[in-house]
């Protein structure tokens, strides 16, 4: 049981560690310190009482390659994701382009039966008005021929909505 003064770097080199853990581990231990007429830190240490045992050293490329094929394998299934989500993505683009365009032809059909019903309503107002004035027979052909176009223009306004 002697106590030995030892700098980090003689700590370390007893016990097979860098002197940076000799530094931690003293510090740890909460081992007495001193200084030297160097100005170096020297450590007061019994080494029969420290029970350490270095660590084998680690394979920092090994794990480090662990990580890249890790870091890799999430890439792919992102860039995976990404492109199922861009596929989806334009699908639905498609989707909303074909929409406005039945939306707009729903839209001018509408109007076009908006327009030939108020012409269908003007011509059978005129037609009402002019049974209802009683008129001549001259009258009665004008109003049979325009029942007769009024008819003509139902049957093709039919046509048209079924096409």
């Amino acid at each position: 049981m002697s106590v030995e003064m030892l700098t980090y770097a003689a700590l370390g080199a007893r016990l097979k560690i860098s002197p940076m853990a000799a530094r931690s581990l003293s510090r740890r231990l909460t081992l007495p310190r001193s200084l030297s007429n160097g100005g170096e830190a020297l450590v007061s240490v019994d080494l029969a009482e420290i029970r350490h045992t270095p660590r084998p050293p680690r394979d920092r490329a090994g794990i480090l390659a662990a990580e890249v094929e890790a870091m890799k394998a999430e890439i792919a299934r992102l860039e995976t994701m990404a492109a199922d989500h861009r596929a989806n993505f334009e699908h639905e683009c498609e989707r909303a382009d074909r929409l406005a365009v039945e939306l707009l032809q729903s839209t001018a059909e509408m109007m076009a039966g908006k327009e030939m019903t108020a012409r269908l309503e003007d011509e059978v107002a005129a037609l009402r008005s002019g049974s209802q004035s009683g008129g001549s027979t001259g009258t009665h052909g004008q109003a049979a021929r325009r029942l007769g176009h009024l008819a003509a223009s139902i049957v093709q306004a039919d046509r048209k909505a079924y096409r």
